[in-house]
């Protein structure tokens, strides 16, 4: 087992959040895998909504915060190889268009470019994968129908094209044994300029 530093990143995605710490949680209880946390701005709004950011650093430790594109300067510790790999998780459908059109204006869209410049794998669970009805769960608990657009959709199919993003297809994705020590070891170690 490789012992890593994983950058886990999380946006201002409601849908999916919980089964997403939850993962992250396994993961750290079960693997020798340090994690820190970055958040975007609407990232830190999202878990206090759903009231998880104390668990979060509680977990984790304290989570660093988007100022801009590049404070602080998650790029430079992918670039210094500091993180083995990142898991964006969840991705709002705005991240998956940002990165998948190149656009780098803001900490995670930006550091995820970066990261595929210093050949860093990056892996992304959007939240709108399929075009269609998703039914998703509000803080107080109610469940309600949300639409997929389908240009959202096309997003996500667009991220997949991408060298170097691996798209998780829901917290199920990474969720079996055999999943996580393919995340956590397996593809990081399979691209020679990592490792160089």
């Amino acid at each position: 087992m490789v012992n890593e530093s994983i950058a886990w990143e999380i946006t201002g995605a409601e849908d999916k959040i919980e089964a997403g710490k939850e993962i992250m949680k396994e993961i750290k209880r079960n693997y020798p895998i340090e994690f820190d946390v970055f958040a975007s701005k609407a990232g830190v709004q999202v878990l206090k909504m759903y009231e998880l950011l104390e668990e979060v650093e509680d977990s984790f430790g304290e989570l660093s915060v988007e100022v801009n594109a590049n404070v602080p300067f998650l790029a430079g510790l992918l670039h210094k190889e500091r993180y083995g790999g990142r898991i964006i998780a969840p991705a709002a459908s705005n991240t998956v268009a940002k990165i998948a059109n190149c656009i780098g204006d803001i900490l995670l869209t930006n550091s995820a470019l970066q990261a595929l410049k210093a050949y860093r794998p990056v892996y992304v669970m959007p939240v709108g994968l399929e075009a269609g009805e998703s039914t998703t769960t509000l803080p107080d608990g109610t469940k309600i129908k949300i639409r997929v657009r389908k240009e959202d959709a096309a997003q996500a199919a667009k991220l997949r094209e991408i060298d170097g993003i691996t798209v998780l297809e829901g917290p199920e994705g990474i969720e079996d044994e055999d999943e996580i020590l393919e995340l956590v070891g397996g593809r990081w170690r399979s691209h020679p300029s990592i490792w160089r």
